[in-house]
């Protein structure tokens, strides 16, 4: 079954992705906490907009490779639905397992939310380029930028956390695409 194997390719992209969390966050603690949200937002737009420049150009002249930044979206995005929960702080205040338990707690939201719109759109995602993605991907994080700039107030549309979510899932499309030698 289909959905069946988005789950398990679900799980062995975040399993690389916490992978990664881990060794920065024994690397360097938690001071990612001090970051305020918008922050982050612009982090994971750097990364999102490296990757569509790389897309277009066909030349790279950085080492870090497309995979890589799409696991960068990932865990910021994980990181700032943290921050959004918790608030900032000034200073690296989770321990290593608070830390991991948030990234577990996020990530499990994460998939139950693919799981679900996977259920409903069947699929469709597996039809779509990773340079579609990468621009819905650019679009959710203007879309969150506004928000921001709205203090978080939004009339009709989805919150910050909505978003984030999102890009999470269209991210792990598209190394999902990339493991399976998709261009």
């Amino acid at each position: 079954m289909a959905n069946e194997k988005t789950s398990g390719q679900f799980d062995a992209v975040i399993e690389s992705c916490q992978a990664i969390f881990d060794k920065k966050t024994s690397d360097y603690g938690t001071a990612w906490r001090i970051l305020r949200p918008s922050s982050l937002t612009d982090q994971i737009y750097i990364k999102a907009a490296r990757i569509r420049t790389l897309q277009e150009k066909k030349v790279q002249k950085v080492e870090d490779d497309i995979e890589s930044e799409f696991i960068g979206i990932i865990n910021y995005c994980i990181m700032a639905l943290i921050q959004l929960e918790l608030g900032r702080s000034d200073t690296a205040d989770l321990t290593y397992e608070e830390a991991l338990k948030h990234y577990t707690g996020k990530a499990k939201v994460a998939k139950d939310l693919l799981e679900n719109k996977n259920h409903d759109y069947g699929e469709a995602w597996r039809m779509m380029r990773i340079s579609s993605m990468t621009d819905l991907i650019l679009q959710k994080l203007l879309r969150i930028k506004q928000i921001e700039d709205n203090a978080g107030e939004t009339l009709i549309s989805e919150g910050i956390d909505a978003n984030y979510l999102d890009i999470i899932n269209y991210a792990i499309f598209c190394s999902i695409k990339i493991l399976e030698g998709e261009k």
